[in-house]
C-alpha cells in the first residue's frame, strides 16, 4: 500500500486524514497552443516531419508525395502517381540525408504508390437549405397521411409522412 505525499497528509488524532492536492494552475490557451506547437516542432514526430516537409523535400515533391507514417525511425512516404514515386526513388539517398541533416531520427524510408481520397466538392449550406425537404416556402404544406397533422409537401414526397411520425417509426 501507497502512502500519499506529506502535502496531503494531515494529523486527525492518532490517524491521518487525506488532503485534496492542490489543482494545477490554469493555464490560459496561449500556453497550450505553445505547448502544441513545440510538440510540432518536436524532431522525430510525424507532426514535426509534416512542418519541415515541403524545406526537405522540395515544393514540387512535397505537393505530390507526403508522409503517411513514422514507425521506429522508418518513414513511409506516398506518391500520388507512379512517377514520383519514381522521382521519390532516385532521390532517396538525398532526402534521407535532408531528415537526418534536419534532426529528425529516421533509419529508413520506404515508399509506397499513395492515392489521396479526393475531396469532393462540398456544397454550400444555402443551396442544401434551399432543397430541403422541411421549407414550406419553397415546397408548400399539406396534410399527414399518418396524423392529419399540416406538413411540408417536401417531407412528405420524401418520406410519406411528416417528421414526426418518421421519428416515431424510426424509434
Amino acid at each position: 500500500m501507497a502512502l500519499a505525499p506529506k502535502q496531503q497528509r494531515k494529523k486527525f488524532g492518532l490517524g491521518e486524514l487525506l488532503i485534496e492536492p492542490t489543482p494545477e494552475p490554469i493555464s490560459n490557451i496561449s500556453g497550450c497552443l505553445d505547448t502544441l506547437k513545440r510538440a510540432w516542432k518536436k524532431k522525430g514526430s510525424l507532426a514535426g516531419l509534416w512542418n519541415d516537409w515541403n524545406r526537405l523535400a522540395g515544393e514540387k515533391l512535397a505537393s505530390n508525395c507526403r508522409p503517411l507514417s513514422l514507425r521506429r525511425g522508418v518513414l513511409i512516404i506516398g506518391a500520388s502517381h507512379p512517377q514520383w514515386r519514381q522521382a521519390l526513388i532516385y532521390s532517396r539517398p538525398q532526402l534521407l540525408a535532408a531528415l537526418k541533416a534536419a534532426g529528425h531520427d529516421i533509419k529508413d524510408l520506404k515508399i509506397q504508390q499513395y492515392h489521396p481520397s479526393a475531396n469532393p466538392d462540398q456544397e454550400d449550406e444555402k443551396s442544401i437549405w434551399a432543397r430541403h425537404p422541411s421549407r414550406i416556402d419553397v415546397h408548400g404544406i399539406t396534410n399527414c397521411q399518418s396524423c392529419g397533422c399540416p406538413a411540408p409537401t417536401g417531407e412528405m414526397a420524401l418520406w410519406g409522412r411528416c417528421s414526426f411520425c418518421r421519428r416515431k417509426q424510426l424509434y
